[in-house]
């Protein structure tokens, strides 16, 4: 097969294949001539004779081999092609079977549940039916026991009714005296068998009864039987003595017996406004070793010598109220000498003791446990004098400094320079302070803020306290003018507010309130306040309604771009409790919607010109337990809406008609027969009520206490004074309506202009006052 020369024939081939070049080259270009193998030529392919069994073909164990591997290859891809559709199939088909079991076994458990349920329904209907039948035998058992006591209880006194007339029939035969003596002893035999319902009720209960009561009803409780006046003899009764109930009545001999009798178990004695006290009260007072809480406020008598003898005698007094008093330097002497224990100290509008008398609670032992500091109309204080407190009391957390025009940045700067635990201030009434307060005030960790017609502080005090205490619970800016929408922004981080009042600040709007409701605090807050915010509208009652779910009070009185609309989402928070929503335009569909609320217990829509008796009527069906309303100068109201509050509101405890004229001495009749719990009653501007109102307020509204009467022309000084001696307060006069109430003194409605409004900035602030007073 070899050539002979292969050098040679290498050399050929090669210069054959440079002349030819590499694209003239054939498979069989380096095989003999003489040894090339004859093919047959086919049009298209070789394969026949490569496959061939033609013995003239070339067939060699390589080629065979390499068929062979090429064959077996393609066969294997083909069965794993075919085994991977198998599994896949497989796996699909397992799959369906995996979902179709899941399907079965969800059908199976509902079936199962719907058994289920249906069984339990069964089961608790038949407890239903068993506790049904149940309560129905213990009513019935209830009732004819109930029976029984009545019918006893009646036979009883038919029995001692036949007993005496039997024994008056006796008295006219002449047999008095054998009459007598067995009459007596029958009703004592008969007292000592019938009881009254009192006589089933635990001592304890009636202890706890006492204790709510003041001295002249707890004297009166003394006298109803033996066992009662035990019972107010207790020594647990006289540990708290409160004389301010009957200050007007109170005279030095019923003060000096009953501390003379109960002093070493007195610790709260209250002497508020209790004017006719003088010496020998207060030597008595120092009779009582045990002392805690004193409270002198307002008592004439009282001066530096009384506070020296209740300083001996007092040691362990804690509670202090010495406000509106005649006390000088003396006095606070007193104080760091005897009183190392104090923690509460009132010295409001005391106007004779100076910054002397300051620097004197630090001397001695010195009031350094002091917490609580009031202040209030001290106007004599300077700087030196905050500064002195600061020295003596650094310990102070609530600071009160109300009514004081005179003070000054300067003042608190001095006083937190030391003391840096205070956590809450009060500041009504001065309208010095700025922005400079609150960052001398960031150094504490403030809780409570209180401030009230300044026009110095703005936006930027609110900044402070967003960044500086973080844990604030109470925010109170009323009337603040240059107050923005940004402090609400910068305050919406705040997690713990729970208070926020921002009446009469008039930049307020939607815009502020809204981010602060959507954040940490909005959810929380309890009360919110935002009187004569003219810029607040139905979106923000809405987002209120979203977020404030444990809202109890609001007030958006004078709010006017509130409409029934936002109202109406407020009918869905459960957790309110009072609402205001003086002078705004909303109607009877407003007061539907409130109705729902069952726990709305006070309720104020004075001023509110479209309310009508209707309005009123749905509200009351569904607030039952309504205890204050407010509906004066709602002129379409009338007797009927007084009416549908005494049969459906029975606690009511403040009642504010004023300015309604169309009521007449029906409605008081109404309101006596029913609401006996009443203690406040505004029916000013009512010109047809006439003295029958008076004599029915006697005889049903025997609790009673506030009354006023202004502008009542039909009702007489001669019944206001028979009819008044019960009351602790009452306002009368017989002059004619003004005009701005809108009527005269017939009750007919005067021609108002245009520009004028019935309810005037004076009848706001009328009313406002007169609910102050109430509250």
């Amino acid at each position: 097969m070899c050539p002979e020369d292969p050098l040679k024939f290498l050399e050929e081939k090669i210069r054959e294949i440079m002349v030819k070049g590499l694209d003239g080259i054939l498979w069989d270009a380096c095989i003999d001539s003489s040894l090339r193998p004859e093919l047959k030529r086919i049009s298209e392919t070789y394969l026949h004779i490569l496959f061939g069994l033609n013995d003239e073909q070339l067939m060699t164990e390589e080629l065979c081999e390499k068929a062979w591997n090429f064959y077996s290859n393609n066969l294997k891809k083909l069965y794993f092609h075919a085994w991977m559709h198998y599994c896949l199939l497989q796996k699909k088909c397992k799959a369906l079977v995996k979902q179709k079991m899941a399907f079965a076994g969800d059908y199976y458990d509902t079936r199962i549940t719907r058994v289920v349920v249906q069984k339990w329904r069964a089961w608790v209907q038949f407890r239903k039916d068993q506790i049904a039948l149940a309560a129905m035998r213990i009513q019935k058992v209830f009732n004819d026991n109930l029976k029984k006591i009545i019918l006893r209880a009646w036979h009883a006194e038919a029995q001692s009714s036949a007993k005496t007339k039997a024994y008056f029939e006796r008295l006219v035969k002449g047999d008095q005296e054998e009459c007598f003596e067995k009459q007596d002893y029958e009703q004592y035999s008969s007292s000592e068998t019938v009881k009254d319902e009192m006589s089933n009720i635990q001592e304890r209960a009636i202890l706890q009864i006492f204790h709510y009561i003041d001295l002249i009803d707890l004297a009166r409780c003394a006298q109803v039987s033996r066992s009662w006046m035990l019972l107010t003899q207790a020594s647990s009764i006289w540990t708290d003595i409160d004389f301010s109930s009957v200050k007007h009545k109170v005279q030095d001999k019923t003060v000096e017996k009953i501390l003379k009798k109960w002093r070493p178990y007195v610790i709260r004695l209250n002497l508020r406004a209790c004017s006719a006290l003088h010496w020998p009260s207060f030597k008595s007072i120092s009779e009582c070793k045990n002392l805690q809480d004193l409270n002198v406020s307002e008592c004439k008598g009282l001066n530096d010598e009384s506070m020296r003898l209740i300083s001996e005698g007092c040691p362990a007094l804690l509670y202090l109220n010495l406000s509106y008093t005649d006390i000088t330097n003396g006095t606070l002497r007193l104080l760091s000498r005897s009183f190392s224990n104090l923690q509460y100290l009132s010295l409001a509008y005391c106007r004779k003791f100076t910054d002397k008398g300051l620097q004197y609670l630090g001397s001695g032992k010195g009031c350094h446990k002091l917490i609580y500091l009031d202040l209030s109309g001290c106007i004599q204080i300077s700087v030196d004098g905050f500064r002195c407190i600061a020295n003596s009391c650094s310990g102070i957390k609530h600071l009160v400094i109300n009514d004081m025009p005179t003070l000054t940045d300067k003042c608190i700067q001095a006083l937190v320079e030391k003391c840096q635990q205070i956590v809450s201030v009060v500041f009504l009434g001065s309208p010095h302070l700025s922005d400079v307060t609150f960052k001398a005030l960031a150094e504490c960790k403030l809780v409570k803020v209180r401030i009230e017609g300044n026009n110095r502080i703005t936006d930027v005090s609110f900044k402070l306290m967003s960044k500086f205490c973080p844990q604030i619970k109470h925010i109170y800016m009323a009337d603040c003018q240059k107050i923005t929408d940004i402090s609400l922004k910068t305050i919406s981080p705040l997690k713990y507010i729970l208070v926020l009042n921002l009446a009469d600040c008039v930049r307020i709007s939607d815009a502020g309130l809204r981010p602060f409701l959507e954040g940490s605090s909005g959810a929380k807050l309890r009360e919110l306040n935002l009187t004569n915010c003219i810029h607040i509208t139905d979106a923000s009652l809405m987002k209120i309604a979203q977020r404030c779910h444990n809202l109890t009070y609001l007030n958006i009185r004078y709010c006017e771009s509130v409409t029934d609309g936002g109202i109406e989402a407020l009918g869905y928070m459960t957790s309110l409790m009072s609402i205001d929503i003086s002078g705004t335009t909303v109607s009877d569909m407003s007061l539907v919607v409130l109705g729902h609320v069952r726990r709305m217990k006070e309720l104020s829509v004075s001023e509110c010109r479209k309310i009508t008796d209707l309005g009123i009527q749905r509200f009351c069906q569904g607030a039952k337990d309504l205890e204050y309303c407010d509906v004066s100068y709602c002129f379409q109201l009338t007797n009927e809406t007084v009416k549908a509050l005494a049969f459906n509101c029975r606690q009511l405890t403040s009642l504010n008609i004023a300015g309604c004229h169309k009521m007449t001495d029906l409605c008081i009749q109404y309101l006596s027969g029913v609401c006996h719990y009443l203690h406040f009653l505004d029916i000013s501007g009512c010109v047809h009520l006439t003295d029958k109102t008076l004599k029915y307020l006697w005889k049903g509204c025997t609790q009673l206490r506030i009354l006023k009467m202004l502008y009542c022309k039909n009702i007489t000084k001669q019944a206001v004074l028979k009819y008044s001696v019960k009351l602790e307060k009452q306002e009368y006069n017989d002059a004619d309506p003004p005009s701005w109430l809108g009527y005269d003194s017939a009750g007919s409605v005067l021609t108002l202009n245009k520009k004028s409004r019935p309810g005037s900035e004076k009848a706001k602030s009328l009313s406002q006052n007169e609910n102050k007073e109430a509250t």
